[in-house]
């Protein structure tokens, strides 16, 4: 009887094995940071409502939409990191440098915050300045170097 079950050829013969390798690599290239990018998301959604959650809107009025800045500011990078990663990863800093900047906030924008609103954007800030380095080391790792 004839042997009519097909039988694996090797690839690594095919003409366009190589463009195959480069298009495979392209795709999946930069989406070891995708495991960072919904964290990043999330703390940029809570940051946008912290002022509701933690209840400092009549307290802390001026914090109130740059919380909701920042918070949209955060999310939007990590929207940008989903969608584009290959374009927006050299923007990883950028969410270490916000992060540093809700640390520093409270005494900055706010007048006289109590320790909930202070401890709010300390925890915020360290959050985004540790996801943001993960994000630009996780990047830096997978760029290819020329």
């Amino acid at each position: 009887m004839a042997n009519v079950s097909p039988t694996r050829g090797d690839l690594t013969t095919h003409p366009d094995a190589s463009e195959m390798r480069a298009r495979y690599a392209r795709v999946l290239g930069g989406r070891d940071v995708a495991l960072v990018d919904g964290p990043v998301f999330l703390l940029g959604l809570y940051c946008a409502v912290s002022p509701w959650i933690v209840h400092f809107t009549t307290s802390q009025p001026a914090l109130v939409p740059h919380n909701l800045i920042m918070g949209i500011a955060i999310g939007l990078l990590a929207l940008g990191f989903t969608t584009t990663p290959e374009r927006m990863y050299g923007l990883s800093w950028a969410i270490c440098a916000i992060g540093v900047w809700m640390i520093v906030s409270s005494w900055i924008v706010g007048e006289s915050p109590d320790a909930g609103v202070v401890w709010n954007n300390i925890i915020i800030g360290a959050l985004a300045v540790v996801l943001g380095l993960m994000c630009a080391g996780t990047a830096a790792k997978s760029t290819p170097r020329r």
